[in-house]
């Protein structure tokens, strides 16, 4: 086994280390590991190039790593990442604008809403069953409504 792992180019161990650190990436949430991934695969290129010893492999990994991750992270820090669609996972903060009917009286302040093809629990001014009411906002799972003008 020891035999085989001699006879291993060290250039396939770097490109292989750069490969696992880009999978890992996918599968590990933030930008860090991508850095990495980076430095390993110039590095495996460099070695596959260059006749380097197993010590300046590693200085130039090393080296590569903390430029790459410090280069990363000024970039993203000046060029953040922009949410395609920031109320994704916001349900309710999707509704703000939108119209509801009232299916239970909103009396002391709560009860229920119709809206598409849910109904929510709903707070705001008291409103009979049927009347029209507009979506401000939502705490949880409860809608915010006031009644539709005119």
């Amino acid at each position: 086994m020891m035999e085989s792992l001699d006879n291993l180019d060290p250039h396939w161990v770097w490109l292989a280390i750069g490969l696992f650190l880009a999978a890992a990436e996918m599968a590990v949430p933030g930008v860090f590991l991508i850095w990495l991934a980076g430095a390993a695969l110039v590095t495996g290129v460099l070695t596959w190039l260059l006749p380097l010893e197993l010590a300046v492999q590693i200085v130039i990994f090393a080296v590569l790593a903390i430029v790459a991750v410090f280069s990363g992270r000024r970039y993203l820090r000046d060029n953040p990442i922009a949410d395609a669609d920031p109320l994704m996972n916001r349900r309710g903060a999707r509704l703000v604008g939108e119209t509801a009917v009232v299916t239970q009286a909103i009396d002391g302040g709560m009860g229920r809403v119709h809206h598409g093809d849910s109904e929510w629990l709903a707070r705001g001014p008291d409103a009979a069953p049927g009347t029209r009411v507009r979506i401000t906002g939502n705490d949880g799972a409860v809608l915010l409504v006031e009644p539709v003008a005119g």
